[in-house]
């Protein structure tokens, strides 16, 4: 494969803008673990390689909970990635964060309960440490770029990602509120812990379209999707002014998360695990 990206920014269809793109080219890529949502967009921006996937395809065709996960990310660290700017629609259960602002989270609370969140399967056991999700400095350099061109952004807080399609009652929505939770979504997992495992930095932009439903009001997709709309130009914005920056950053502890975290001997991994997560464990098998 000739093609090769160092940044890859994952995201609805209203993300992709061929003006990002030079030399644009759409690659398929397939991966141990099938193939992953689309094909996907590589070029160049400003000199840097970059590559574009639609989380969930085009068109919006696959639901949160059916997600390839791990085709995702294995297919965009087979072609070099190291960091990955992830775009995501969220809801608000915070009454300081209003709909149309954007957030950058720091921490992750995790109710799915149907999603493959590991490569690690089929006699091999990694115990990687996860305690902040997100790489600190790519999300230092998206807020500093929010800031600097007056978009009402926050840093930090926590996104609780559950498993959908359907949105929450109103038991779960003021629950997860009074537990402290600020944001709420259906796709930052397994997908952060599977950059983590592929020793890539990972950091969300969050655009938050609706406060959910524990203020009594109600979510429906046709307003959801109308503020998403209205948020795509400044995500886009913001993913350009950023790139040169998340390119200078060369070593952070996201790219060595594995390092030390097999706890499985080498002398028992078959020959076929070896083989096929050769990408994620090769500098380590020889330890």
């Amino acid at each position: 494969m000739n093609s090769h990206a160092d940044i890859a920014i994952i995201g609805g269809s209203g993300i992709y803008d061929v003006t990002l793109f030079e030399d644009p080219q759409e690659i398929r890529v397939e991966t141990p673990f099938g193939l992953p949502s689309d094909d996907i967009m590589v070029g160049e921006y400003d000199g840097t390689k970059i590559c574009f996937l639609a989380r969930h395809g085009k068109g919006h065709r696959i639901s949160p909970s059916d997600l390839n996960y791990r085709a995702n990310i294995y297919a965009l660290k087979k072609l070099g990635v190291s960091k990955i700017i992830a775009a995501s629609a969220v809801g608000s259960l915070n009454r300081d964060i209003a709909p149309l602002d954007i957030v950058i989270p720091d921490q992750l609370y995790d109710r799915t309960n149907s999603r493959k969140n590991t490569f690690f399967e089929n006699g091999i056991v990694v115990h990687m440490g996860f305690a902040d999700p997100f790489c600190p400095g790519m999300s230092e350099i998206l807020y500093d770029v929010m800031m600097s061109r007056g978009y009402t952004a926050h840093k930090g807080g926590t996104y609780v990602c559950i498993e959908g399609p359907q949105f929450s009652t109103r038991a779960e929505s003021r629950v997860y509120q009074s537990l402290g939770f600020d944001i709420i979504g259906m796709t930052a997992l397994p997908e952060a812990k599977l950059a983590r495992e592929a020793e890539m930095c990972y950091s969300m932009i969050s655009t938050v379209t609706d406060y959910d439903v524990w203020r009594d009001e109600e979510v429906n997709i046709a307003s959801i999707m109308e503020n998403v709309a209205k948020n795509t130009e400044a995500v886009k914005d913001i993913i350009a002014s950023s790139i040169d920056g998340i390119q200078d950053i060369q070593e952070c502890t996201c790219q060595s998360a594995l390092d030390g975290a097999i706890t499985t001997d080498r002398s028992l991994i078959s020959y076929e695990t070896s083989r096929r997560l050769d990408l994620l464990l090769g500098k380590y098998m020889e330890e």
